[in-house]
């Protein structure tokens, strides 16, 4: 008899709501992680009251209200909105695209001048069947927001010129001619208050998680441990890299406690041009709208992912799923490992995406 029902790869979002959802159902489960605290990439780490988002800003946005209500049933959301500024030349731009932004760019004041404005620059430009990014960009919203508000950007996020991205990258812009700084559609938004280590504590409270232990390199002797593994690490690593290694981008982050209370006035403020180095700043106090007396800001660096960094976003082009679906067919066909997560699934997923993603494995499992 093994001394656990599951033993779970992976003490991020996936791993927490399985763990959560398996424990109601009466199985024990182990939690391990290779990192030194749980929580994947939504760990908070607490400097001087405020809640520094350690791995990216976070923020929780979703039209699904039973997923809305899940997480809300661990810990209380704040209204938190994400209103992102840019920044490119010394000139404040709001996002996403909307009137205020054509305003700040134009001078218009009506939805019918800014349309104008971009319809113009867009019929200048003759770009009938876009060939990379670049070319689809402008074909969307003209030279003006391309070139201050997206080229540089996605430059530095991708680490190549915007010609040589593919269009499909770029498939619509959020354009609004109304005056609505809120950056998402979605209905329910916002922190939860004191932070995610708060619902991700709750998610695994009564299940044991042990911390900075290695699956991989100790996998024998983990797999006598479990009936079942649920695996939300990397799914090429899991085959030791098979059929090849799939690719990511990765991030670098650098943090700075400054002795001052407020640093920009926002939470995110966007870094558009490329010869600047980082793609953005975070304020995390104002995820929280705090009034410590002092701040921590965060610069985030994309880079190009090699093995030992932290892959963040899946390049998914030909090459790269084609790969995956490889690796897919070989985990379909295991009967003792569940695969979960934006690395097992090769995918980027929103955190209500991966509770979503969880909560549907986990009813397969345990039908009510």
């Amino acid at each position: 008899m093994a001394e656990f029902d599951y033993l779970i790869v992976g003490a991020g979002l996936f791993g927490a709501v399985f763990a959560h959802e398996a424990k109601k159902n009466n199985k024990k489960c182990l939690v391990i992680d290779r990192r030194s605290h749980a929580g994947g990439n939504i760990y908070c780490e607490n400097k001087d009251g405020i809640n520094v988002h350690k791995y990216g800003a976070h923020i929780f946005h979703t039209n699904d209200k039973p997923i809305w209500d899940y997480v809300n049933s661990f810990v209380e959301f704040n209204r938190y909105t994400n209103s992102p500024m840019a920044l490119y030349n010394g000139e404040m731009y709001n996002l996403p695209f909307n009137m205020n932004t054509f305003y700040q760019l134009w001078k218009v004041k009506t939805p019918e001048e800014a349309q104008a404005k971009i319809q113009e620059q867009v019929a200048s430009l003759n770009i009938t069947n876009p060939q990379n990014l670049e070319e689809q960009a402008l074909s969307l919203v003209g030279t003006d927001v391309y070139e201050k508000l997206i080229k540089g950007y996605t430059e530095k996020q991708w680490g190549r010129d915007a010609k040589d991205l593919p269009a499909f990258i770029i498939k619509r812009l959020p354009v609004r001619f109304t005056f609505d700084n809120n950056y998402f559609n979605d209905k329910y938004q916002g922190i939860p208050v004191g932070g995610y280590n708060k619902l991700t504590e709750a998610l695994f409270a009564g299940t044991e998680v042990r911390l900075g232990v290695d699956y991989i390199a100790n996998r024998a002797e983990f797999d006598q441990l479990a009936d079942t593994v649920v695996f939300t690490g990397q799914i090429d690593e899991y085959y030791n890299y098979r059929f090849g290694q799939l690719e990511y981008r990765s991030l670098r982050f650098e943090h700075e406690h400054l002795n001052i209370p407020n640093f920009q006035g926002n939470a995110v403020v966007n870094y558009t041009e490329r010869q600047v180095p980082f793609t953005r700043i975070i304020e995390h106090k104002h995820f929280e709208f705090g009034t410590q007396p002092t701040t921590v800001i965060t610069r985030e660096y994309p880079q190009e992912w090699k093995s030992g960094d932290e892959p963040y976003y899946p390049i998914n082009d030909d090459k790269n799923t084609q790969l995956f679906k490889q690796y897919q067919q070989l985990a379909e066909a295991e009967t003792k490992v569940i695969f979960g997560g934006r690395l097992a699934e090769y995918r980027y997923y929103d955190m209500h995406q991966v509770i979503g993603a969880a909560l549907a494995k986990t009813k397969k499992i345990f039908p009510a």
